[in-house]
């Protein structure tokens, strides 16, 4: 399965089976409206906080009882999709990389895309089928950690991109104790990612390599990502893996945890 799957390829799926459709969306919205047999996955299950940083890897059992809780195994082909723009959706698809899960896809520009496409729809709550997910961190090259990171702030080999949005970069907008960004980092914001012309759904994979190459990203480069809690950023990951870069990391405390941090540096302004 392709990391990104567009709307027809999923209904072809579908038609055979097809995999286990997970949401990531609002609640409400998802009983209004979801894809036919479709789950719900509440977006704080993927997530621990440890004030003043948020948007942490749960712990094994915790991910074990939600992702089980909803019918995920190693052994089911999972397609996940919000209505929030994909960073939720994403944030799924990062967490079953670092838990060695084979197949999974992000579903390219979530229910809206789905709509678009006239897709079929139904309302209420989809009833999940649990199963026994002994969910394991098996795959700890998609984790940067803080430690990781700053050992690593002037190695070439490495590149950081913030998907954070422009003020956040430059430090206008400040949502930690301190603003600004990462030294070194390049700035990507998540939404640049999503064609103008049909947003949320991502643009095509010509424009998505001249962005990245306009800002010194290619696929020889170990790639790490970050914005606030790897929320954003999470669907920058899963570009990433789809363009084909083998070397990627979601930095999960992100700028909650970096910016809180008063002894890690931080640089103001625009990028140089």
């Amino acid at each position: 399965m392709p990391a990104i799957i567009t709307p027809e390829e999923l209904q072809r799926r579908s038609a055979a089976g097809g995999p286990l459709l997970v949401d990531l969306g609002d609640e409400a919205r998802h009983r209004q409206a979801h894809l036919p047999g479709a789950v719900h996955l509440p977006f704080a299950a993927l997530n621990r906080a440890e004030p003043p940083a948020s948007g942490l890897v749960p712990d094994e059992a915790a991910l074990a009882e939600a992702l089980g809780g909803v019918g995920i195994d190693d052994g089911v082909e999972v397609v996940a999709y919000d209505s929030e723009g994909g960073g939720r959706a994403s944030r799924l698809l990062w967490t079953l990389d670092l838990l060695g899960h084979p197949r999974h896809a992000l579903l390219n520009g979530g229910l809206h895309a789905w709509l678009e496409a006239e897709g079929a729809t139904e309302s209420g709550a989809v009833a999940p089928q649990p199963r026994d997910y002994p969910a394991r961190l098996r795959c700890p090259e998609y984790l940067a950690e803080r430690q990781w990171l700053l050992e690593r702030l002037d190695d070439p080999g490495v590149v950081l991109i913030d998907a954070r949005s422009q003020a956040e970069y430059t430090g206008e907008d400040v949502r930690a104790q301190r603003g600004g960004h990462i030294p070194g980092a390049v700035h990507l914001d998540w939404r640049a990612l999503m064609d103008a012309d049909g947003a949320p759904a991502l643009r095509p994979e010509a424009q998505l390599r001249e962005l990245l190459e306009a800002r010194g990203v290619t696929p020889e480069h170990e790639v790490v990502v970050h914005c606030q809690t790897h929320h954003r950023s999470s669907l920058t990951y899963v570009v990433l893996r789809h363009l084909g870069f083998p070397r990627v990391r979601g930095y999960a405390g992100s700028w909650s945890e970096w910016g809180n941090d008063p002894a890690l540096p931080v640089r103001a302004g625009e990028a140089p």
